[in-house]
Formats: structure tokens, C-alpha cells, sequence
């Protein structure tokens, strides 16, 4: 029996999610449970880690990966330990390369395999279905992330909430980050802001695991009625113009309630015909999604029962529909969906609600007049008129040994075979011939049209009857057909028109490329209107402007087309080829619609990439006068008192003093150097004009002038750099200057007695260098920030200069072809890997 997972989830970290899945392992022990720990976090917290005390802890997995050892979740182990639970933390967790599996949750579904409960822990921000929005809220990605399925997979997901206060406050304690960190944390990914809204995404998600267990529940207990735990308001489109109307009525319904789901569903016939404008609906749903409600399609014969079945089937509060389209006359006769749907909605509340195509009466689509074509209605006509007086002449001679009745199926069969052929009218001309035919020929008295015998006649009118039903029957199928033949070419063509969006083919010349192939026309083109409209602009060429066409000999106004949909006051497409009929039309308004969004989409991402380098170059420049207001200062001040210093005559400084003074001015006229250095390489960087000579060069060449650089912290690198490494191709100086900033860095955040060590090793086509150190480390949401220009993770002292090392670093080494890449240095601390190609002189060699 597969065992059973036990998930805490929390909005951030610190908010105690590994302190509570311990004390629940610890609390299942008191119970008597044999309970192990496969693998858990303490972060260094000491109540954490206090809670391991007395609790077996199933020895980790040693992993060596280039060079550096690891530890991770050795499964095999707790599997074959095969306790009753495991406490794993970090679900999300990806494993070292060389694990038996590449992410933690695979590793934790072979232990419930096993037979083994799990408890383990996640963050809000680690789930797939809201990293995009995590990264907007805070600016930093989450590269490690778990399908959401795995977590609602879940026999128990138990949100650990802390209110963003609170969780600052232990920040504050040092009771999640080392005091190093703190200053950094709380004022970048802890923010109050971002707290907040991380722990609304965290309750959100869990309210909708909540949902979920809530319609299992219902459904498992044969629950129908709805249970007014949410507020859910759904409203019924029927594809007519009044559905904008109803869209937002019912979005104005659910703003009311915080939190309340809006729900648009439209109801299809059951025999796949659908008699709702294609264009509409698909205008209405896309202003549904714009209001962040869904959209859903049901098929259902009795509208009303199918509206309120999927009411309640999502525990929906309040229907929203429309008033009725029908006239009076057709209200008399039948009560109509809004009245049969309120009678039956039981505690659900129902809105009707008026709009201008109330009572205007309901717009059939177009149907065609005839079910057959031509051919076979003439050959009906011929069947009837000449098959009729020829059946019989074949039954006279027979009339004495034929009965009444048979005679009278003979002439059936012949006016069903009519209707097969021709259809209604071809058959119903043969039933009143045949009738005719056989009261004279046949019933008695021979030769008058009268009928001695009642049976005779009942027999008579039995016939006709029969021979219309059958010839009308058999022409609604025909007409059936067809019109389900239509049916389908028109949802093969929104179904390829879905796949266009699904695909994400929002150009639109791709998007007019399938419209101009769907309806085989020669050409396709979306015009907009240059100035205001005018009465006669219609033909007016001058008056429109391409924005797209597919095929040749492109419109270059609505007037010349053969057909052209309006899509809004300045959009209109015009299709040149041939005439399209109604049920076409419609569809093809469909494909406007797409066009106008794509259109949109174009435009606003054309003017999303023009605003990007303004926004870029205006955070720059605010950036630089921040850091030249701020950082620069310093340097400059102390440069300024030691030369004041040494040129007042009122005090005799000593040698020593003097040297002293002197120093402090040399030391902040480098740093001031080194800064306005960095300022300039940065703007050219941003600009694209910075200047690169890439040779093939050796690492043991630069590596040394590299170290001699960094002045007296040289003493503290320790280099292990071999004379059997290829070649590589940079700029000999801006690699130079790379690894100066990078050594620099990690001197600075190193302990006191800590070296920073400089490694490099050969990796195929490329050679990786490592600056290695043992100071606090960063933390791994905070891994890419650390290169946008001036962040320096919170610090504070003004001897930092103003946060470029590290892009600065990045921006050249990506420049020279290379990458630059942060990792934990296992046992804490930080690694920069700068990763350069090779020299292909040294490939060949």
C-alpha cells in the first residue's frame, strides 16, 4: 500500500515549516510510531536543530561533482531502514548531478512506493503555477520549483502562516539568517510588501486545495446541494450581442465579495450543431479572462438543467442571465430558460438582468432552404411523376388477386423511395398522386373518386399520413447532415484557430496566412483607418492603411473586397477571392477578433522593447548620480582632509603622520580611481561600445598579473592553476580585470585566517575558473541579484564602492563569450565560476 504524504507549506522562508514537520515527527513518536529522519535543513537555527535530538537520522549520500563533495537524501537507505514515516525537507530540492533522480519530490515518491508516510516542507514561491509571480512581486527567480500536482497530490497540505511582522521580528532576532545577513534580507526579499503577498498567494493556493477536497467530499457523499463557502457567480452566455453586457454585470456581482470566482459558461445542443455566433463568443471570453474570470462550455438539450447542473457542480452562489430575446407571443407559449431556471434553482440566487436586445426577438442563423441538392430533388420529381402512373399500370392486371392493402404498401414503398431521393415535396406529391391513383384504380367503385367502404378510406388517409411523415423525416435528417457538416468544417476551423493561439503564432501574417488557407481565398488584409471616419471613406484608398495582408493583390479598402468583417471603429478585414455565406462569415469574424488581439499584442511588445532602453538607461542614470552622490563621497572627503591636512601650517605633523596622511590620500585616490573605472566600463558596457581583443590566451600568464593587482590581500589567495590547461580565447586585460573584481569581492566577505582560493580545471570544450571562499555565502533566490548593478545585498559601509564589481564582471565575461555563474561552496561560503571557451588552436592540437 503506497504511503501517505503530509505536506507544510509556508509563504517565505523562516516561517517555520521544518520546526513543525519535526515537531510532528516527534509528537508521532510520544505515539509510539517509528519515525526516521531521511534528510532536513536546520539552517544553523538551534531550535530547529534541537528537535533532532533523540530522532534517528538516516545517514546522507555522498556525491563528488567536479571536484567538490556533496551530501544528499539516500534513498535506497530509508527504504531499506523502511520505517513508518521519514521527515524529508525542501521538496523542491534538485539533486546533484550523478543522484538517482534529478528532483527531490521523485525521491519521495519511490518512498511512498515503499509503503512509507512522508512528512516534508515547501515554499509558496516553489510552486510551478505561481514562480512567474513570485518573480515579479520580489525581482527574483526561483530556479528550483515543483509541479503543483505533486503537492495537491498530497493526502494533507498544512499552511504554517506567520504575519510579515512577525517573521521580520525573527529576522531581526537572528532566528532564520546569520546577523550578517540580515540587513541584506530584510531590506530586498523580506520586505513587508513582499511578505504580504506572498502569504495571500500561499493562502490562495491552499483555498483552492481546499476546493478541491470540498468537491471530493461532495461528490463522494452525494452532495447536490451548494454549500455557500465561496462566493462563485456564473453567468450563462448565449453567444448574442448582450453577453458584454452580462460579463460585466456579473464581474461587478463578484467585486462585491473579496475573493469571490466569476465563472462564464455557455450552454451547446446536444447534437453538436451550434446556433450561437462564433465571433461573440469568442469576444465574451476573452473579456471574461481580462476580468479574471474562466470560461466553460457544457452541451446539454434542456438549457435550464444544464445551466444548474454546472452550478452546481461548482458550488456556484449566483446565476447571472440575461433577460429574454423572445417576444410575447413566444413567452405565452413557453415559460423560457430565465423563468425555468429560477424555479429550479433552489438555493441558488438567480439575476436577471435587462439589456437592449430584451423582446427584440432571437436572430436565427441563416439556414439553407434546400436540404438536398438539385440533381437529386429532379430525379425525386421524375421518380414521382413518372414512377406513380407506372406502378400503376403494373398492379392493373393484378387488381383482382391484390388486395386493397397491398396495393397500398406497394405505393408506400415507391413514395419512401421518392423521399430518399428527392425529399419532402417529391414525396409528398407522390403520397396525394398515389392516393389519388389508388381510389381510382383500385377502390371500390372502380373509376370515381369515392370510397364505398370506411376501412378504405381510413386506409387511404393512413397512407398519406405516413408518406408525409416519412418524406418529412427523411428530408430533417438530410437537412441534419448537412447543417452537421457545416458544423464541423466551422469547428475545424475555430480548432485551428485555437491551436494558433495555443502555439503561441501571435504574427500576423501567420495568423492571415490560415485564414486566407481555411477559406481558400486569394488574398487577406487588415486595414485601419488613417483620421477620422468619414461617410465615403469606405472606397476611399487614402483613407486606409495595410497593416497586414497575406496572398496577392492585397485590399487596400473595404470597398474593393468581396467580403470584410468590421472589427472595431479603426479595424476592419478585407478578404478578396470570393463571397462567403453566413455560416462562414461568422466564423471568419472569429478570426478578426484573433487578428485584433495579435495586433495588439505586436504593438504593445514593439512598444515594450522601445520603453525597455529608456526605463534601462533611466534606472542607470539614477542610479549612477545615487552612487556618485553617495559612494563617491567618501573617497573624496578623505582624499580632501589628508591634503588640507599636509597643507595647514598651523600644526608640525611628524614623519609618521605625514607618511600616514599621505597614504590615506593614495589609498582613496586609487579607490576613487578604481570606482569612476568601473562607472565608465559599466556605461560602455550598456551602451555596446565597449572595445574587445579576444586571443587565444594562457590562464598561468594571467592568473599571476591578476593577483599582483589586488595589492596586499594578494597574500591571501592561494592559486592552483596548471601549466597543462589549453588555451583560451578573451580579451587578455578584461579577463584581468574579471578575476581582480572577483578576488576582491571574496577577500572582503572572508573570515579573518580564511584564504580565498583560486582553482581551474579543463571541462571539454571550455575551462572553468573558481574563486573560491569560506565567507557567509548568499543565499540562492539572491544569487542573480547580486549582478544588477549597484546591489550590494545590503550593505552598509561606504568602503564598498558602489555595488558594479560583480555586473561589471558578468557584463565582461558574457561579452568575451564566457558565463559567469554563483554556487555554495560546500560547507559554506561562495564560488564564482567563470566558464570560457576554449582556444580551437588548442582543440586541434
Amino acid at each position: 500500500m503506497r504511503g501517505r504524504l503530509r505536506v507544510y507549506l509556508g509563504a517565505a522562508p523562516g516561517v517555520g515549516k521544518t520546526y513543525a514537520m519535526l515537531g510532528e515527527g516527534r509528537r508521532a513518536l510520544e505515539r509510539g510510531r517509528d519515525v526516521v529522519v531521511g534528510f532536513v535543513e536546520t539552517h544553523g537555527r538551534p531550535r530547529t536543530a534541537a528537535l533532532l535530538d533523540g530522532v534517528e537520522v538516516i545517514p546522507r549520500k555522498t556525491i563528488v561533482y567536479r571536484g567538490a563533495t556533496f551530501t544528499e537524501l539516500d534513498v535506497d537507505a530509508v527504504i531499506a531502514r523502511a520505517p513508518r514515516v521519514a521527515l524529508i525537507d525542501e521538496l523542491p530540492h534538485t539533486n546533484v548531478p550523478g543522484s538517482k533522480n534529478v528532483k527531490r519530490w521523485q525521491d519521495i515518491d519511490e518512498i511512498l512506493d515503499a509503503g512509507i508516510d512522508v512528512v516534508s516542507t515547501v515554499n509558496v514561491q516553489h510552486l510551478e503555477s505561481v514562480n512567474d509571480v513570485v518573480q515579479q512581486i520580489t525581482g527574483i527567480p526561483q530556479r528550483e520549483t515543483v509541479p503543483d500536482e505533486v503537492v495537491r497530490r498530497a493526502n494533507q497540505v498544512e499552511l504554517v502562516d506567520m504575519s510579515p511582522e512577525a517573521l521580520r521580528r525573527r529576522m531581526a532576532h537572528g532566528n532564520i539568517y546569520a546577523p550578517e545577513k540580515v540587513s541584506a534580507a530584510m531590506s530586498n526579499y523580506f520586505r513587508v510588501g513582499n511578505l504580504t503577498a506572498l502569504r495571500e498567494l500561499a493562502l490562495l493556493w491552499v483555498a483552492g486545495k481546499v476546493d478541491d477536497q470540498l468537491d471530493r467530499y461532495r461528490a463522494e457523499h452525494g452532495i447536490a446541494g451548494t454549500w455557500e463557502a465561496r462566493e462563485r457567480v456564473v453567468v450563462a452566455l448565449t453567444g448574442g450581442p448582450e453577453g458584454d453586457t452580462l460579463v460585466r454585470r456579473a464581474a461587478r456581482i463578484a467585486a462585491r465579495t473579496k475573493g469571490a470566482d466569476l465563472l462564464a459558461v455557455h450552454v451547446t445542443s446536444d447534437d453538436g450543431l451550434a446556433g450561437a455566433d462564433p465571433a461573440n463568443l469568442a469576444r465574451q471570453r476573452s473579456l471574461v479572462e481580462n476580468m479574471g474570470g474562466t470560461y466553460h462550455q457544457v452541451v446539454g438539450d434542456d438549457i435550464p438543467q444544464a445551466l444548474l447542473d454546472f452550478a452546481r457542480g461548482v458550488n456556484a452562489t449566483q446565476l447571472v442571465l440575461g433577460a429574454s430575446r423572445r417576444g410575447r407571443f413566444a413567452q405565452i407559449l413557453s415559460r423560457g430558460v430565465g423563468v425555468e431556471t429560477t424555479a429550479q434553482s433552489g438555493s441558488i440566487d438567480v439575476h436577471m438582468i435587462t439589456h437592449e436586445e430584451a423582446k427584440k426577438g432571437r436572430r436565427h442563423p441563416e439556414r439553407s432552404r434546400a436540404a438536398l441538392n438539385r440533381k437529386r430533388r429532379l430525379i425525386g420529381w421524375a421518380v414521382a411523376v413518372v414512377g406513380m402512373p407506372l406502378l400503376t399500370a403494373v398492379l392493373l392486371p393484378f387488381r383482382d388477386v391484390l388486395s386493397l392493402p397491398s396495393e397500398i404498401l406497394l405505393f408506400l414503398c415507391l413514395t419512401v423511395g421518392v423521399a430518399l431521393i428527392g425529399g419532402t415535396w417529391p414525396a409528398f406529391t407522390a403520397a396525394v398522386g398515389g392516393s389519388l391513383l389508388l381510389n381510382w384504380y383500385f377502390t371500390p367503385p372502380v373509376g370515381e373518386f369515392t370510397i364505398a367502404d370506411p376501412e378504405n378510406f381510413l386506409a387511404l388517409v393512413v397512407f398519406v399520413l405516413v408518406a408525409a411523415a416519412v418524406s418529412t423525416i427523411v428530408d430533417l435528417a438530410a437537412r441534419r447532415t448537412r447543417e452537421a457538416a457545416r458544423a464541423s468544417a466551422d469547428a475545424e476551423a475555430l480548432s485551428t484557430l485555437a491551436g494558433h493561439v495555443l502555439r503561441g503564432e501571435a504574427a500576423l501574417s501567420s495568423l492571415l496566412g490560415r485564414m486566407r488557407e481555411t477559406f481558400a481565398l486569394d488574398s487577406v488584409t487588415l486595414l485601419e483607418r488613417v483620421g477620422e471616419p468619414t461617410p465615403d471613406d469606405q472606397s476611399e484608398p487614402g483613407a486606409w492603411r495595410i497593416v497586414a495582408t497575406s496572398g496577392a493583390a492585397p485590399c487596400t479598402n473595404p470597398g474593393v473586397a468581396d467580403t470584410d468583417v468590421m472589427i472595431n471603429d479603426t479595424l476592419v478585414l478585407a478578404a478578396r477571392g470570393r463571397l462567403l455565406d453566413a455560416s462562414d462569415r461568422r466564423v471568419l469574424e472569429a478570426f478578426a477578433a484573433e487578428a485584433a488581439v495579435a495586433l495588439r499584442q505586436e504593438r504593445l511588445q514593439e512598444e515594450a522593447e522601445q520603453a525597455k532602453p529608456l526605463a534601462e538607461a533611466d534606472r542607470m542614470r539614477t542610479a549612477l548620480l545615487a552612487a556618485v552622490s553617495h559612494d563617491l563621497r567618501t573617497p573624496l572627503s578623505a582624499a580632501k582632509a589628508a591634503v588640507e591636512s599636509l597643507r595647514t601650517s598651523e600644526i608640525d605633523w611628524t614623519p609618521e603622520d605625514r607618511d600616514e596622511l599621505l597614504a590615506t590620500a593614495d589609498e582613496s585616490l586609487v579607490r576613487l580611481t578604481r570606482l569612476v573605472e568601473n562607472l565608465l566600463d559599466m556605461s560602455r558596457l550598456q551602451a555596446g561600445v565597449l572595445g574587445l581583443t579576444l586571443l587565444p590566451v594562457a590562464l598561468e600568464e594571467i592568473v599571476p598579473r591578476a593577483i599582483d593587482d589586488l595589492g596586499p590581500p594578494r597574500d591571501r589567495i592561494e592559486g592552483d592553476i596548471s601549466i597543462e590547461l589549453p588555451e583560451i580565447v578573451a580579451d587578455p586585460a578584461l579577463l584581468e580585470r574579471v578575476l581582480v573584481n572577483l578576488m576582491t569581492n571574496a577577500v572582503r566577505y572572508s573570515p579573518p585566517g580564511q584564504n580565498v582560493h583560486l582553482t581551474a580545471s579543463w571541462h571539454g570544450d571550455h575551462v572553468e575558473i573558481r574563486v573560491i571562499d569560506r565567507g557567509p555565502g548568499i543565499p540562492p533566490e539572491a544569487h542573480e541579484r547580486v549582478f544588477l548593478p549597484f546591489q550590494r545585498l545590503g550593505d552598509r559601509d561606504n568602503g564598498t564602492g558602489v555595488g558594479l564589481g560583480l555586473a561589471l564582471s558578468r557584463g565582461l565575461t558574457e561579452a568575451m563569450g564566457g558565463t559567469l555563474i554563483p554556487e555554495e561552496t560546500p560547507g559554506g561560503g561562495l564560488t564564482m565560476t567563470v566558464t570560457m571557451p576554449i582556444s580551437s588552436r588548442a582543440v586541434t592540437s
